[in-house]
């Protein structure tokens, strides 16, 4: 383990200071404040800054645009109200001993800024109204033509989510692929996005490369990006699917804070605290401090995962004009490699579906004595400068470092008819260091009478990775129900680091060092031709330089890429109903190959034209009945020109893939206390062309990497805002997925992961102060799989989660 009993012990005193600090204010004989905010157009202010000037108080209006603050000393104060786009407010209120000030308060519209307002949530949980980091620019999200879903960080709360996975459930159209392996360059989870695959390595719109698992306790919302978006954020960690942008939590203004404590199955222990307060008595410097502390076990015989993560940030008001944002997270994560089968890929299968290959999903096929360690640091800046009423420079800065140090292994099928797998493993020394600097000028300007959103960048991103460690060494063989088979006598290895090490030692050391830098400049213009009638056009030059590996001059190229985007926006009802269509742009870069002949001779070197991927996609967007219902229905087909196609004598380009299918989601709230989240998505993927009998690009066949064609999320909570059972709710949900072909080849036959549905439920009660809530997850006790590249990754049963958090 790599947590000694000190630092548990220092985790855990802190934790107890964190959690004994607001009571140290406790006293009696106190007052309380409470109050409504709207705006001017009688909307409900969600998320509204409040404080007591003078003190160090403060909280954000919820769903219903309330506020309270309890335990209130005896005096006169002036509380402050302020949102962006409205001004700011201040109100003398008395507070006398035991007694309740009632206030209700409207913002109205400040000319001194754009009118978008930023609304976190409907109800908590629907779409915000605009996203600074989708277009680059604050754009309503009923004005963008192009298609995104977010995960907040209420419906993580309510859903006592531990691991970052399980948050994009309540996305339409993601599926998760496979898990965080924890192996270096690309160890984080696999995830399936409108047929292609992609990971979640986008921060606030920045790089945030990591090689483990991403801990939820500082997101303020995941951002699910759909289609090539290349335009916007270059090749080197997008996908054709889309990309997944995690939103961290900002300071705010005043004093705040939550602890909580979960507990659950399978050795579960969760604690976690977000802390804000001002450092200054004008308030114009924030700090905010999110921390979570997580020891799990696996569901199967042997594994575990263990991780600390810390994660600061700082923001400073210099005046109107400057301002300056710092966040950095600091993560040191344990954990056993993740229960998976790899099937053969260039051999008639030995199994034709489940029952034949009889896995017992009970065992891990591995030990805690062989682990993998990820710490993890990034560091993000950013600084603002309003250059006049119309122009802003934003500069951005980030730098992250993510190491593997231990064990990874994977178990691959041996295809030679004996009905068993070969367990490979390999002792790892990697590490990911990238660099990414933005300079971004955003305009808001009138030409004519026709408004104008501009957005003109330059990015540079460098990504050096260091492969390190031994090779792989094969342990032995195992049969899907467990049944070790020594490779000999005279040799024999058990799952121990020392066998390991021994085993190892006869394998060569790798060391390969890949580098690369990316230099884009970009521009991005939304015109309103009409207040109601709006056209998007952007441009990306993109120059990709790469020294392949560092140790050797013979695969170094560089490559120049431009990618287009245009979208077209009508809103037949004004910020309330938009028909929409785009065109989108994505590409990535191939590195060059060597090619030989039958006899085994090298014949030359192959070079690539990038790959590029072209979508077209229109829908319609609501925000109907003051943000009680917002959806988007959407049809979207993307097809991929020059894919390589390769075998292991020669390469060429060439083949093409498509993939179409339409997506809905919804968020409602038809009556008080009721939330739905709800979304659909279907996902028809194909190579259109390619080689006869190539696994990856077999020409009429779906890829293997695009998961289910048809998904399903449903999320539906009810919370009592009256009587006996005030502040108590339920929450009730699920997942479906259609069958998963994981495998599907002229060479191997076809093998099919089976349908399944997930059944999840909870019961909370949650006040101003305290939230307590019980969750469980996978009711029936589904037995299912996840699964993508012929990997099977059998899912919890089920489970629970018991959860206990302060609010002050």
């Amino acid at each position: 383990m790599i947590y000694s009993n000190l630092k548990i012990k220092h985790f855990i005193l802190l934790f107890c200071l964190i959690l004994l600090t607001p009571s140290a204010f406790a006293q009696q004989n106190f007052g309380k404040i409470k109050g409504t905010i709207t705006t001017s157009d009688g909307e409900l202010a969600v998320g509204v800054n409040i404080i007591l000037k003078s003190t160090k108080y403060g909280t954000i209006s919820n769903e219903d645009g309330a506020f309270e603050f309890n335990r209130v000393k005896p005096n006169t104060y002036t509380l402050q109200v302020s949102l962006a786009g409205y001004e700011t407010l201040e109100q003398a209120v008395n507070v006398t001993v035991n007694e309740t000030t009632t206030l209700s308060l409207q913002l109205n519209v400040s000319n001194k800024q754009l009118k978008e307002v930023i609304v976190t949530a409907n109800r908590g949980k629907a779409f915000p109204k605009q996203s600074v980091y989708v277009s680059k620019m604050p754009l309503k999200n009923i004005e963008n033509p192009q298609v995104y879903n977010i995960v907040s960080s209420e419906l993580i709360k309510e859903q006592a989510i531990t691991n970052y996975e399980d948050a994009l459930k309540n996305v339409p159209g993601i599926q998760k692929l496979w898990e965080s392996t924890g192996r270096g360059g690309d160890g984080g989870s696999y995830y399936s996005l409108r047929g292609f695959e992609v990971q979640a390595n986008i921060v606030n719109g920045l790089p945030g490369l990591t090689n483990g698992s991403l801990d939820p306790s500082n997101v303020e919302r995941i951002e699910v990006i759909k289609g090539p978006s290349g335009t916007l954020f270059g090749s080197s960690l997008v996908s054709y699917g889309g990309l997944i942008n995690t939103v961290t939590k900002k300071p705010y203004s005043g004093f705040g804070g939550e602890v909580s404590y979960l507990a659950g199955s399978f050795g579960l222990n969760r604690v976690t605290a977000d802390i804000n307060t001002p450092l200054d008595d004008a308030d114009n410097v924030a700090f905010r401090i999110n921390a979570a502390y997580q020891t799990e076990n696996s569901f199967q015989d042997a594994g575990f995962r263990n991780s600390i993560f810390v994660a600061p940030s700082l923001s400073y008001k210099v005046n109107d004009k400057l301002s300056f944002l710092i966040n950095t997270e600091f993560m040191a994560e344990e954990k056993t490699t993740p229960s998976m089968l790899f099937l053969g890929r260039d051999a008639p299968l030995q199994f034709a579906n489940l029952d034949e290959l009889n896995y017992d999903t009970d065992l891990s096929f591995y030990s805690n004595d062989l682990s993998m360690k990820n710490p993890r640091f990034s560091l993000q800046g950013q600084m603002t400068y309003k250059m006049s009423d119309q122009w802003t420079s934003q500069t951005v800065l980030s730098r992250s470092s993510s190491k593997s140090r231990g064990y990874y292994s994977y178990i691959y099928d041996n295809e030679d008819g004996n009905g068993d797998f070969g367990f490979w493993i390999t002792k790892e020394q990697s590490q990911t260091i990238a660099t990414d600097i933005q300079q971004n000028f955003i305009g808001d300007f009138k030409i004519g009478q026709m408004r104008n959103r501009l957005v003109v960048g330059l990015d540079y991103f460098d990504r050096n990775v260091m492969y390190g460690g031994s090779g792989y060494g094969k342990l032995y063989n195992v049969t899907a129900q467990g049944e070790v088979r020594q490779l000999s006598p005279d040799a024999t290895y058990y799952l121990t680091q020392t066998s390991v090490d021994q085993l190892l030692a006869n394998e060569p050391a790798s060391n390969f060092n890949p580098q690369d830098a990316t230099y884009s400049a970009y521009a991005s213009d939304v015109i309103n031709i009409t207040p109601q009638f709006l056209a998007m056009a952007s441009l990306r030059v993109d120059y990709f330089d790469t020294e392949g590996d560092i140790n050797s001059d013979d695969d170094d190229y560089t490559q120049t890429a431009l990618s287009p985007k245009f979208g077209l926006v009508y809103q037949p009802i004004q910020d309330k109903l938009s028909v929409f269509a785009n065109y989108m742009n994505g590409f990535r870069n191939i590195a060059p190959s060597i090619n030989y002949d039958p006899d085994g001779n090298v014949i030359g070197s192959q070079t690539f034209e990038p790959e590029h991927a072209n979508q077209l996609e229109f829908g319609v967007k609501a925000d109907l009945f003051s943000d009680k219902l917002t959806g988007t229905l959407s049809y979207y087909d993307i097809n991929v020109a020059n894919l390589v196609t390769s075998n292991p004598m020669y390469s060429s380009q060439g083949g093409e893939a498509r993939s179409k299918g339409f997506e809905f989601d919804l968020n409602a709230s038809p009556i008080k206390g009721l939330s739905i989240i709800a979304g659909y998505s279907y996902n028809d993927s194909k190579i259109t062309k390619g080689d006869d009998g190539n696994v990856w690009l077999e020409e009429g066949k779906r890829p293997f990497w695009s998961g289910p064609k048809n998904l399903v999320n449903l999320w539906a909570t009810y919370k009592f805002d009256e009587g006996t059972l005030e502040n108590f709710g339920l929450g009730f949900g699920g997942n479906y997925a259609s069958e998963n072909a994981i495998l599907d080849s002229s060479v191997t036959g076809k093998f099919v992961l089976p349908e399944y549905t997930v059944i999840n439920g909870s019961v909370f009660y949650n006040s101003n102060k305290f939230r307590v809530s019980f969750n469980i997850n996978n009711i029936t006790n589904k037995d299912y799989f996840n699964g993508g590249w012929s990997t099977l990754n059998p899912q919890k049963p089920r489970n629970f989660v018991a959860s206990f958090a302060y609010k002050f």
